[in-house]
């Protein structure tokens, strides 16, 4: 993961990085990025294994995190340092249960969630418990609230 990163900045310093897509780099844990990308807008690691969001530097500026089909089964506490992030999928991961979700009731401007292909959906009742969940979310797997 350092490898790729250090090749999509393009020899530009992490503080002026806006956008970094960083999918199928293989990695099962967050390596290289730091709390130094304070201007990244738009972060995506789709495909790359991680099981793990240990170590999710604080992102102030973030507004979009693609996450899609790896193994996460849990930490979504650890973007909490992204208060700006509106747009975030998590399709195609290991989560099972609401209470994994929680911690993103804490990102206020939340809009727009995917959980496609992960177990949580099978809840009963699970779009209205996931909006219940969190109020500032718009837009649940692609349908309107």
């Amino acid at each position: 993961m350092e490898k790729r990163i250090e090749l999509e900045s393009r020899n530009k310093s992490p503080g002026e990085i806006t956008e970094l897509i960083l999918d199928n780099c293989r990695s099962t844990s967050i390596v290289g990025l730091t709390d130094e990308f304070v201007k990244l807008e738009i972060l995506s690691m789709i495909n790359v294994g991680l099981t793990t969001l240990k170590n999710f530097p604080k992102l102030p500026n973030l507004r979009k995190l693609e996450l899609s089909d790896n193994r996460i089964s849990s930490g979504l506490q650890n973007l909490t340092g992204s208060p700006k992030l509106t747009h975030l999928s998590l399709s195609g991961n290991k989560i099972k249960d609401l209470e994994t979700l929680e911690p993103l009731e804490k990102l206020s401007n939340l809009k727009s969630l995917d959980l496609f292909n992960c177990e949580v959906t099978n809840v009963d009742d699970y779009k209205n418990k996931v909006f219940e969940l969190i109020p500032s979310l718009r837009y649940l797997d692609g349908c309107d609230k």
